[in-house]
């Protein structure tokens, strides 16, 4: 069984920055891609930023030049570095990883519980 296990969201002022982490547990046998999405109250879930198993990067185009985010292969580890936010970052961040379990096994996607950002003086 594999589990996304995040940490770091809060409570932050606008301006602030505020780090995520997602780690993968469990036996994984490859990981193809990690991400971040999110979901504001009465909103869709929608894409934040993805890092592919060659460290290819996609942003939405609401955070380029304020997010980063980057990966711990060892660790089976995600980041996502949050700089000047901004209250309409305030949302749940879900971490997605698409991964294969064995060898010869489909890719599946797999998704973390979400933890709460909020963008608020």
């Amino acid at each position: 069984q594999v589990q996304l296990v995040e940490s770091g969201g809060g409570l932050v002022q606008p301006g602030g920055s505020l780090r995520l982490s997602c780690a993968a547990s469990g036996r994984v046998f490859s990981i193809n891609a990690m991400g971040w999405y999110r979901q504001a109250p009465g909103k869709q879930r929608e894409l934040v930023a993805t890092i592919t198993y060659d460290g290819s990067t996609n942003y939405a185009d609401s955070v380029k030049g304020r997010f980063t985010i980057s990966r711990d292969i060892a660790q089976n580890t995600v980041y996502l570095q949050m700089n000047s936010l901004k209250p309409e970052d305030t949302a749940v961040y879900y971490c997605n990883a698409r991964l294969k379990l064995l060898y010869g096994s489909a890719w599946r996607d797999y998704w973390g519980q979400g933890t709460q950002v909020t963008v608020s003086s």
